[in-house]
C-alpha cells in the first residue's frame, strides 16, 4: 500500500506554507515549509538525473545543516535510502561503512571535501555533491520532480550505522514505518505539535539528533532550530531568549552538564521549556537534581538506533520520585525482560530487555549473521540488562555487552582493541569503560606487553588517535603483566574492571 500523504513536507507546504520548518543557525537562513518543499523537489530531480532511484543509497557527510534534512526527504520522494555518516570517524573507519552501503551519491560539507574525495576514490562512489554554491546551483538548474515514487511503511528509508561488537559497524535498516511510529511514540508524551519550537544540538547523523526530536517536529509541522555543533553558551542564550519562544530541547547527559557548568546557567530563564528530554546514556541523579532545582524536570528515556529509537519514557512528573528509571514503554512497543533461557523473569529480577513492535528494525544491511543472532521470533535482543518494579517502571541496570557510552557515543571495545593489537609491542589488550565526571564514561586500555618490549602511554594513545575517532580513544593506559581470563580462555572483563577501577580509586 502506498501513501499519497506520507510526504510530511509536501503536506505542510499545502496546509501551512509560510510556517518556518527549519532555522539554520549557522547561516541564519529560515526555510518555510513551502520553500523546503520546492527545494526538496528540485534536489530529488537532480539526484534522479544522477541515476538515483528506488533502493539506491545517498550518503551525507556533514555537520548539522538544513541540506542534510533536504537530502533525507529527497531520498524519500525517490524511494531511495538516506545514509547519514558520522563526521567524527576517520577516513579509515568511514571507508568500511561507505563501501558497505555503496552510495550512488555522497553529499558533503564543503569543508569536508578532502575526506569526501578520499572516500570517493577508496570506495568508487560515482558522484559527489558539495553543499554550498554547487548544491544551490544544482537546485536552481533542476526542474520540479513531478510524481514521487510510491513508498510503503515497510520500505527502507534510512541506513544508520552503529558500532559492532566484533569491530565492524552494522547498518541498521530504518523503515518509513519506524520513523512514522517514532513520531507518534515520542510526539504524544513530549507534546509535540505545529506550535513546537525545538533546538537541535545533537548531530543529525545520530538517531538522537535526527529523531529526538527533529523528525517528529517536522512530522507535526513545527519548527526546528539547527545548531551546527553544540555550544553550551549559545544553547543557553537561545533557551532564555523570549523572542525565540523555544519549547523543546533534547540532549545527552554531558550536554546538560556542560550547560549547568556554564556561567550563564544561573541567570538563564528556563521557564518556557515545555520539554527537556535526555537520553543516550544513564543520567546521573545529582545532575538531574541540579536541573530540577532550576524548575526544569528532565524527561528521561531509553532507546536504540534499532528501535527508531524510542522504547521507554519517564514523565517529568515522575522524574524525582523515580530517579534512575528510564520510565515506561512508549505507546507502540512491546517489551519483556528475559532470562538466559528466553523466558520472562519476575518483576524486580534482572534480565535482558527484548523489544518487539512496529518501531523495530527489520534487520542489518548485508549482515545475515547479525540478523540471526539479534532476533528471536521478532523480538530484538537489546543486549541491555534491565529490571521492572512493581509499578511498571523500567530500570536499565547494566549492559550485557561490553559497550560503554562516552558523551552519548557508543564505544565498542572490540573495535578499539583491534587497533591496539596493531602495535607489535602488545601481547594482549582489553578496553573497559571507567566513570568520568565530564563524559559519563571514558576508555581505559589495559595492556600486557611482550617480553622484552617497551611501549609508552604517549605512543599508544597517539597510535589510537591516528586511527580512531576521538570519542573512541582511550583516555589512559594501565600496563599489567597479564589479563585475567576465564576457564575458556576469554578475557574476564568483570574481574578486570574490579582490579583496575578499584586500584585507581584506591590510588586517587
Amino acid at each position: 500500500m502506498s501513501f499519497a500523504y506520507f510526504d510530511w513536507i509536501a503536506h505542510h507546504a499545502e496546509v501551512r506554507p509560510e510556517r518556518i520548518a527549519v532555522v539554520d543557525l549557522a547561516s541564519s537562513r529560515k526555510i518555510s515549509y513551502r520553500a523546503m518543499d520546492e527545494r526538496v523537489d528540485r534536489l530529488a530531480a537532480h539526484l534522479a538525473a544522477l541515476g538515483v532511484g528506488r533502493g539506491d543509497r545517498v550518503a551525507v557527510l556533514a555537520l548539522n545543516a538544513v541540506e542534510t534534512l533536504e537530502v533525507q526527504f529527497a531520498c524519500f520522494r525517490l524511494g531511495a535510502i538516506f545514509v547519514p555518516l558520522n563526521v567524527r570517524l576517520t577516513v579509515h573507519e568511514l571507508s568500511y561503512i561507505v563501501g558497505d552501503a555503496a552510495p550512488r551519491v555522497l553529499a558533503h560539507d564543503d569543508e569536508l571535501a578532502p575526506m569526501a574525495k578520499e572516500l570517493k576514490a577508496a570506495c568508487s562512489v560515482p558522484h559527489l555533491l558539495a553543499f554550498g554554491a554547487a548544491y544551490e546551483a544544482a537546485l536552481a538548474a533542476s526542474p520540479r520532480l513531478g510524481a514521487s515514487e510510491p513508498v510503503t511503511l515497510d520500505d527502507v528509508s534510512t541506513i544508520m550505522y552503529t558500532s559492532g561488537t566484533t569491530g565492524k559497524p552494522k547498518g541498521a535498516m530504518i523503515t518509513h514505518g519506524m520513523t512514522f511510529i517514532n513520531a507518534v511514540n515520542l510526539g504524544i508524551p513530549a507534546f509535540i505539535s505545529q506550535r513546537t519550537v525545538f533546538l537541535c544540538v545533537l548531530p543529525l547523523f545520530h538517531t538522537g539528533g535526527l529523531n529526538c526530536y527533529t523528525n517528529p517536529v517536522l512530522h507535526a509541522g513545527g519548527t526546528t532550530l539547527l545548531m551546527r555543533a553544540f555550544d553550551p553558551g549559545a544553547a543557553l542564550s537561545i533557551i532564555g531568549d523570549p523572542s525565540v519562544g523555544l519549547t523543546h530541547f533534547f540532549g545527552v547527559p554531558s550536554i546538560y552538564q556542560f550547560m549547568c557548568q556554564h556561567p550563564a546557567f544561573a541567570a538563564t530563564d528556563l521557564s518556557r521549556l515545555q520539554i527537556a528530554g535526555v537520553g543516550g546514556a544513564p543520567m546521573p541523579v545529582p545532575l538531574l537534581k541540579i536541573w530540577q532545582e532550576r524548575g526544569c524536570a528532565l524527561v528521561q528515556g531509553y532507546g536504540m538506533t534499532e528501535t527508531s529509537p524510542a522504547v521507554l519514557m519517564l514523565d517529568a512528573d515522575d522524574a524525582a520520585r523515580k530517579a534512575g528509571s528510564a520510565g515506561k514503554p512508549v505507546l507502540h512497543a512491546d517489551l519483556k525482560i528475559v532470562g538466559p533461557d528466553g523466558d520472562p523473569v519476575k518483576p524486580g529480577e534482572m534480565g535482558e530487555l527484548w523489544v518487539k513492535g512496529p518501531n523495530i528494525t527489520p534487520g542489518y544491511w548485508n549482515r545475515p549473521d547479525a540478523n540471526r543472532t539479534s532476533f528471536t521470533d521478532g523480538w530484538l535482543h537489546t543486549g541491555d540488562a534491565a529490571r521492572v518494579d512493581d509499578e511498571g517502571f523500567y530500570y536499565i541496570v547494566d549492559r550485557t555487552k561490553d559497550m560503554y557510552i562516552s558523551g552519548g557515543e557508543n564505544v565498542y571495545p572490540a573495535e578499539v582493541e583491534d587497533v591496539l593489537y596493531q602495535l607489535p609491542e602488545i601481547a594482549e589488550a582489553a578496553v573497559i569503560g571507567a566513570p568520568d565526571p565530564q563524559w559519563g564514561e571514558t576508555g581505559v586500555a589495559v595492556v600486557a606487553l611482550k617480553p622484552g618490549q617497551e611501549l609508552s602511554e604517549a605512543k599508544l594513545l597517539a597510535h589510537c588517535r591516528e586511527r580512531l575517532a576521538r570519542f573512541k580513544c582511550p583516555q589512559r593506559v594501565s600496563f599489567v603483566e597479564a589479563l585475567p581470563r576465564n576457564a575458556t580462555g576469554k578475557v574476564h572483563k568483570p574481574t578486570l574492571r574490579e582490579r583496575i577501577l578499584v586500584r585507581e580509586t584506591a590510588d586517587a
